[in-house]
C-alpha cells in the first residue's frame, strides 16, 4: 500500500457540494492515479498546468477541470476546487 494519499481541502462537502457525481468520480479517479504514480517516485507536481515548482496546479477532468496542490513532505495530494463542464449544471 502506498504511503501517498489524497484528500479534499477544506472537506468533501465544500469541494464537491452540488456537483454531478460523474465529475466527482472522475476527479477522484485521477487523484487516485496521481497518488499511485507519486508512490512509485514520479514527481506529480509537474502534472497538469500551473506554476513550477509547487503551487496550485489544474488538470482536465470530465469536460471540466480541478485544482490541486502536491505536498511531497506530507506525501499528500490536496484537491481544493472542482470546476464542472458548463453543460453539467
Amino acid at each position: 500500500m502506498s504511503d501517498w494519499r489524497w484528500d479534499y481541502d477544506p472537506d468533501h462537502a465544500h469541494v464537491t457540494g452540488g456537483l454531478p457525481r460523474f465529475v466527482v468520480a472522475e476527479v477522484e479517479r485521477l487523484a487516485g492515479q496521481l497518488t499511485e504514480l507519486a508512490a512509485t517516485g514520479v514527481d506529480v507536481s509537474d502534472f497538469g498546468s500551473g506554476p513550477r515548482p509547487g503551487g496550485l496546479r489544474h488538470m482536465d477532468a470530465a469536460g471540466g477541470w480541478f485544482y490541486f496542490l502536491v505536498a511531497p513532505r506530507a506525501r499528500l495530494l490536496v484537491v481544493v476546487r472542482i470546476i464542472p463542464p458548463f453543460d453539467a449544471a
